[in-house]
C-alpha cells in the first residue's frame, strides 16, 4: 500500500461508495473453510460490480490466490489477474507502478494510527497436521532484527503507541537465522524504544517455549503482561495426532510456570473442536481442562478439513452440527469464566487506550486486551471528551462477560 501511494495511487480501505473506485485489490485468506468462503464471496461481489460497470479492474492476491490460482482463473475469469503471497513487485508493475527499493519496510497502516502489527517472521517449520500454512507460506523465515527495530522505530515516529507482535510462530523467531531463539532479545530491544507504550505478544507456540521471555516481560513495564499461546487441545491422543509436540502434562507445567513467574499474566489461547476422531470423552476432557485452567481470554474454532495437510488423510467424521455444538459449549464455559474475572475488576482503576468513539461510548482497551479479539472498556461519551489513541485512567463501574464499563477519572 505504501508502494502504491509512492506511485501516486490513492488508497482507501473501506469505501463508502464503490462507484468512487477505479480498481479493487482483494487480499485473501486461504487458511480454513470459513475464511476461504469469505474471500470468494467478496471476489464475486466485486466481479459483479465490475460487470455492471461500477469498477474497471479487480485483482486478487494473498493466500487463497497462492493456493488455488489455477482453479480460480478457471472459475472466476472475470478477475483481471491473480497474484500469490510473494508477488508484491509483480502486482505493483502490473497495475502501472514501479517498485521503489528505497521504500522497503515503510508502511501505510490500515489500523487506527495508534496501534500496529509487527510481523517478525514469515512461514512456519512446524508440522501440525491440521495446518496448511507451511504449504502456502513455506518454511519459517525470521526477519533480521535490525530491520524489525528500524520498522518499529518508524512506526513509533509516525504516532504508533502500541505494537502487537505476530508471525505464524513467534517463539521460533531467530532459530533459523541466528541459530538460537531470539524473541527475548527482540522484546528487550523493542522495550527500549522511546514512545512505545505497549508491546503485546501473539502466537507463541507452546512446545519449546523460551521461558526467558517471561523474565524480559517482568522487567519492562511497557511489555504487556499478556501472552497468546494457541494450545489447540488437551487430549494426549489428539495432541499426538495433531503433531503438536507437547502433552497435557507438559501443557499444565507450562501454564503453571507462566503464572508462577508473573501471577498477573493474562493468557489467551485457542482450541479446535471436531478434529477427526475426537470422541465425546475427549471433548469432555477438553471442557474440564478449560474449566480448570480458567484462561483469561479464549477463542474456539471448528476443525476445517484442508487438502494438503496430514490430517486430510483422516476421515472428517465429526458432523458440522456436532462441531458447532462443541464450540458453543466451550464458549459458554468461557463466558462464565470471563464474567467472574471481569466482575472482580469492578471498583479498580486501570489504564486504557481509546480506539474509537460512537454515539454512546468511547470504546477503549486495557493493556491485557488485544485489538478486535479481546474485551473492550466502554466509557459513556455524553459527559466527557476522549481522544482516540490517547491513554487515560478510568474506574471500572460494571462488567459483562466480554465488556467492562468505566468512568473517566
Amino acid at each position: 500500500m505504501n508502494q502504491l501511494e509512492a506511485n501516486e495511487f490513492s488508497i482507501t480501505f473501506d469505501p463508502a461508495d464503490i462507484h468512487e473506485l477505479d480498481t479493487v485489490i482483494v487480499n485473501t485468506c486461504g487458511f480454513i473453510g470459513d475464511a476461504k468462503q469469505e474471500s470468494i464471496d467478496i471476489i464475486l461481489q466485486l466481479v459483479n460490480a465490475k460487470q455492471k460497470g461500477d469498477l474497471k479492474h479487480v485483482y486478487v492476491m494473498g493466500c487463497l490466490s497462492e493456493r488455488y490460482q489455477s482453479q480460480l482463473k478457471t472459475e472466476i475469469p472475470e478477475v483481471d489477474a491473480f497474484f500469490g503471497v510473494n508477488d508484491l513487485k509483480k502486482i505493483i508493475r502490473h497495475i502501472g507502478g514501479n517498485y521503489k527499493i528505497q521504500l522497503t519496510g515503510d508502511r501505510k497502516l490500515s489500523t487506527p494510527p495508534h496501534y500496529a502489527y509487527l510481523k517478525i517472521a514469515e512461514g512456519c517449520s512446524r508440522k501440525c497436521s491440521f495446518c496448511a500454512i507451511p504449504s502456502i507460506r513455506g518454511r519459517h523465515l525470521s526477519r533480521p532484527m535490525d530491520e524489525l527495530l528500524d520498522e518499529a522505530r518508524k512506526l513509533v515516529a509516525s504516532g504508533v503507541r502500541e505494537i502487537n507482535i505476530i508471525s505464524q510462530d513467534t517463539t521460533f523467531f531467530g532459530l533459523d537465522r541466528y541459530k538460537r531463539k531470539k524473541l527475548p532479545d527482540l522484546l528487550e530491544a523493542l522495550a527500549g524504544i522511546r514512545g512505545l507504550d505497549w508491546i503485546r505478544l501473539h502466537y507463541a507456540y507452546p512446545d519449546g517455549f523460551p521461558l526467558e521471555i517471561m523474565d524480559v516481560m517482568k522487567s519492562h513495564p511497557n511489555i504487556c503482561k499478556y501472552i497468546d499461546i494457541p494450545l489447540q487441545h488437551c487430549s494426549d491422543r489428539i495432541l499426538k495426532s495433531m503433531r503438536r509436540g507437547i502433552t497435557q502434562a507438559e501443557t499444565w507445567k507450562l501454564i503453571e510456570t507462566l503464572r508462577g513467574k508473573i501471577p498477573e499474566i493474562t493468557i489467551r489461547s485457542s482450541f479446535i473442536v471436531g478434529y477427526p476422531g475426537e470422541t465425546e470423552t475427549e471433548f469432555n476432557e477438553l471442557k474440564q481442562f478449560i474449566s480448570t485452567a480458567k484462561f483469561e481470554r479464549l477463542g474456539v474454532f471448528t476443525y476445517s478439513h484442508e487438502e494438503g495437510t496430514n490430517a486430510h488423510d483422516l476421515k472428517d467424521n465429526v458432523s458440522p452440527k456436532t462441531k458447532q455444538r462443541r464450540a458453543q459449549e466451550l464458549m459458554d464455559i468461557q463466558e462464565n469464566i470471563s464474567l467472574k474475572l471481569n466482575q472482580q475488576k469492578i471498583g479498580q482503576m486501570i489504564q486504557i487506550i481509546v480506539d474509537r468513539t460512537d454515539e454512546d461510548y468511547h470504546i477503549a482497551r486495557s493493556a491485557i486486551d488485544s485489538p478486535e479479539v479481546d474485551n473492550e472498556v466502554l466509557i459513556p461519551a455524553r459527559n466527557n471528551s476522549m481522544v482516540p489513541g490517547t491513554f487515560y485512567t478510568v474506574k471500572i463501574t460494571n462488567a459483562e462477560s466480554f465488556d467492562l464499563f468505566a468512568e473517566l477519572i
